[in-house]
This record gives structure tokens, sequence and C-alpha cells, in this order.
């Protein structure tokens, strides 16, 4: 026996297809939102193309169905597996900061959020400011100007909370009217 062309394939795999798509499309779309229908509709397609030739001749919708059930079923599970995955990961505790230096947290802390990200971009993620730049899309030189000013700021917020001895004034401030 045989083996069937190419072209002889994809004419079967044509002619299945015009008898399957619309029926399998509503099948799905009754079962899942129009995006995930249309998804595991693209599954089922790849799944029919690969296995053409198993495709059998009579009952080739029920067998279609079958197809589109089993993708329908793993989509389903997938999206399962990322929602707990989410959830997991959402519900992790930060990691230990135990070398913290308090002041240095407090100062980070001070900043805004802008400052912040840029700050993390470039000292934990090790990023060049030309890749900082990318990041927020942003020009290299905007993120260069970003950056050290970011640095400058959180500097400035160290150097006032070093200053502050335990009573919180300022090195070198009066005291309250008490002490005058």
């Amino acid at each position: 026996m045989t083996e069937p062309s190419d072209l002889d394939r994809r004419r079967r795999f044509d002619d299945i297809i015009g008898c399957v798509y619309v029926p399998l499309q509503r099948y799905l779309r009754r079962r899942a939102d129009v995006p995930t229908a249309e998804d595991v509709l693209g599954d089922v397609l790849l799944v029919l193309w690969r296995r053409a030739d198993d495709i059998p001749s009579e009952g080739t919708l029920a067998w279609c169905y079958a197809v589109a059930r089993r993708c329908l079923a793993n989509n389903l599970r997938g999206a399962q597996r990322r929602t707990r995955l989410l959830t997991r990961l959402t519900e992790l505790p930060p990691p230990p900061t135990e070398e913290s230096d308090p002041d240095l947290v407090a100062a980070f802390d001070a900043l805004s959020d802008a400052d912040r990200e840029l700050l993390r971009l470039w000292a934990w993620e090790q990023l060049a400011p030309r890749e900082i730049a990318q990041v927020l899309d942003i020009s290299p030189n905007a993120a260069s100007i970003r950056l050290h000013r970011a640095t400058g700021r959180l500097r400035r917020h160290l150097t006032k909370r070093k200053d502050r001895p335990a009573g919180g004034q300022l090195q070198g401030q009066r005291g309250t009217e008490a002490s005058r």
C-alpha cells in the first residue's frame, strides 16, 4: 500500500476542515469564552493536521469533537495551574532582610515610586542606564539623569537619617523651648 502524497493529504485535510470547522467552533464557543474558544480551536486544528492520517472516514465529526474536548480540558487545566501559581506567588512573604540597614530602608522608602523602581533596576537588576531606558521606555539620556537625581535624593535622605541622634534632632540643631 502506498502512502498518500503531501498534496493528497492536504486535500483530505482541507475537505475535513471544510466539514468540521463551523461545528467545532460552535462546540467550543458554547463551552468557553470567545478568546479561549479561538485559542483552543487553533490547538484542535493543529492536532487534526498532525493526525490527519488517523482521522476516520466515518464518524469524522465525532472524532474531531473528542479532540476538541481534550484540547479544551488541557486549556482549562493550564489556566487553573496558572491561577494556583499566581495565588501561591502573591501569598509568599517578602524575602528576609536581616542584613538590611534600617537607615537605608527608611531612606529608600522615603523616595517616590518612580525613584525606587529606577534604583531597583540599577542596583538589584544591575541594568545600565541604556537598559533602564529600554525598560522604562525613556531615552538613555533621561535614564542617566533620573538615575543621578534618584541617587542624590537617596543620599540626602540617608544623610538626614545619619545626622539624627537617638533623640531625633539633627546634630547642631537647637533643642526645644525647655533647653533655651
